[in-house]
């Protein structure tokens, strides 16, 4: 990992896009972390970056990183089943376990570009260790699931989690079927006293929308606007009535997690171009290893835009439409500067091996990105003033993973 304290410049970039743009044969000027500027001048030190598409950063908005020793366990089961499976085969993980798959989970999504993600798990204080060590951004926070927990303890622990500059805390509230009103009278409580947000699996199965309305009497995006909660992430949204859209103009994000829905078989269409149309923040997640089972995030992009083809039988949604929800949505889900290559933003970015993104042409890399790459293209990462490349990576995941095999319980 190669650390520049001040100025660098990421020198004849070969194409630099975001959402907004596409340059070519440019350079980045970056000092303390941020762009400084963009054009032909240089600054401080100089790297090469002829042979690179560079991105901003992405943001992966919604993902389980203590999952990773459950990669693979019990794979074919819907939702509810493999719920089950799960929770009684997590009463077996140790601390250890936890986190080592934490930290194997980082070193993968820093391998598709991501430089910042949104946990909801049981070990946010590695989370928070691991920002530090690898630089990379992270949400996190303890998740109230009554089930597992009681709500008293999660609310103590959860109000000893601080913010650094890496780390965020959230208050993670795993459902409307696994938490009483109590629950998430206290999950809003402490969200309002952290000056944070709520983040929940959301209107994901049609058993819940059920389930919530017989209940309640609503359902539960109308439910959740009901008990005054306002600012959450909603995760899944598969199963949304058109009416609750406007409720969600409340929500601080919706996030898409196509691969999981899909695999998970919890059906429903996420309304993403009508969200969107009501400028609603709409981001993107790989949710856990167990439930896609990879953490790439380029990846993901392509099956959002192909799970809503299949399922709106047009092409509404496009690969800029998440493109941007990956990159400059998810930054602004996590309240930061970022997601652009311009001025003042946060020097978070991608480099794309641009040889292996053929034919070469700059009306095509936007394309290339979303349905042609996957992770094994990116060859940089780079966060603020740390540069990660691939092969330290790699050399990182096989080394702990190797520790995770001798520990994983049978």
């Amino acid at each position: 990992m190669e650390v520049y304290n001040h100025t660098y410049t990421l020198r004849n970039c070969r194409f630099v896009i975001d959402y907004q743009k596409i340059l070519e044969n440019v350079n980045i000027i970056v000092d303390n972390g941020k762009i400084k500027d963009i054009g032909k001048d240089i600054e401080g030190d100089e790297i090469d970056c002829s042979n690179y598409v560079v991105t901003p950063g992405f943001i992966n908005s919604h993902t389980h990183t203590g999952m990773i020793f459950l990669r693979g366990y019990h794979d074919d089961s819907e939702l509810m089943t493999w719920l089950e499976k799960m929770w009684e085969y997590e009463k077996k993980a140790t601390k250890e376990i936890l986190r080592l798959s934490s930290e194997i989970s980082v070193l993968e999504m820093l391998s598709s570009g991501t430089t910042g993600f949104v946990d909801m798990y049981f070990n946010p204080e590695d989370i928070k260790e691991l920002t530090e060590k690898y630089g990379i951004r992270a949400a996190a926070g303890y998740t109230f699931i009554n089930n597992l927990f009681d709500p008293e303890e999660v609310s103590k622990k959860q109000l000893g989690l601080s913010k650094t500059g890496l780390f965020y805390p959230i208050v993670n509230v795993h459902s409307l079927y696994t938490s009483d009103k109590k629950t998430l009278e206290i999950a809003n409580d402490i969200a309002n006293e952290q000056d944070t947000w709520i983040n929940i699996h959301l209107a994901e199965t049609r058993k819940e929308i059920y389930e919530t309305k017989l209940k309640y009497g609503k359902f539960p995006i109308e439910y959740l606007t009901d008990l005054n909660i306002k600012n959450y992430q909603g995760v899944h949204l598969g199963w949304v009535a058109s009416w609750e859209i406007e409720y969600l103009k409340n929500a601080r994000s919706v996030t898409h997690c196509p691969t999981s829905n899909m695999k998970l078989a919890t059906a429903g269409a996420f309304p993403f171009y009508e969200i969107s149309e009501k400028g609603i923040n709409v981001t993107l997640g790989t949710d856990g290893a167990s439930s896609n089972n990879s953490l790439d995030i380029i990846r993901e992009m392509k099956n959002a835009v192909l799970l809503q083809r299949h399922s709106y039988w047009d092409t509404r949604i496009k690969a800029l439409h998440v493109f941007k929800a990956a990159t400059y949505n998810g930054y602004k889900l996590l309240g930061i500067n970022g997601g652009l290559i311009d001025k003042n933003q946060v020097a978070d970015f991608a480099l794309f091996d641009a040889s292996e993104l053929y034919p070469l042409k700059k009306d095509r890399i936007l394309s290339h990105i979303v349905y042609f790459a996957t992770s094994e293209n990116v060859k940089k990462v780079i966060i603020s003033n740390k540069i990660i490349n691939k092969e330290e990576i790699k050399e990182n995941i096989k080394t702990l993973a190797k520790k995770l095999n001798k520990i994983i319980p049978d």
